[in-house]
């Protein structure tokens, strides 16, 4: 599935900001299912995105905590001066109903900072590119 058929306006631009919650702070019984420590999760957030800078693509990464007010000023301090045409919002930050309320900051603040910016949707950080690609291909 694309993007190519929306109405809605192509990205911007081609920069993307990927935003996670740091691995360090899941609590290790909280971790997803198919990670048996804190570091095998970061070791796969790092893979993730190595894997979409040999792709070609270019922008930043953006790791948060789970308290909405922290998670915002990061997120302040990580778009303050860029311009994103997409934004990833991974799967840890949206399918989790404990982090509905950070979820809704994140995008609310993407909306106030980046007028114009397109959201993407992961489901694992293994699928990110192809997440990114649907806005990113049009």
């Amino acid at each position: 599935m694309s993007h190519k058929n929306s109405q809605v306006k192509p990205p911007l631009n081609r920069r993307v900001l990927t935003i996670g919650i740091r691995a360090d702070a899941f609590a290790p019984e909280d971790l997803p299912p198919e990670f048996a420590t804190v570091e095998e999760l970061a070791a796969q957030m790092d893979r993730a995105w190595s894997a979409l800078q040999a792709a070609g693509i270019d922008g930043e990464q953006c790791r948060i905590g789970l308290d909405p007010d922290e998670a915002e000023a990061e997120l302040r301090r990580r778009v303050d001066g860029h311009s994103f045409g997409v934004a990833l919002i991974g799967g840890g930050i949206r399918n989790v109903p404990e982090n509905t309320v950070l979820f809704e900051r994140i995008v609310n603040v993407l909306v106030d900072l980046q007028p114009g910016i397109r959201l993407s949707f992961n489901t694992h950080p293994s699928n990110s590119l192809e997440a990114l690609r649907r806005w990113l291909d049009r």
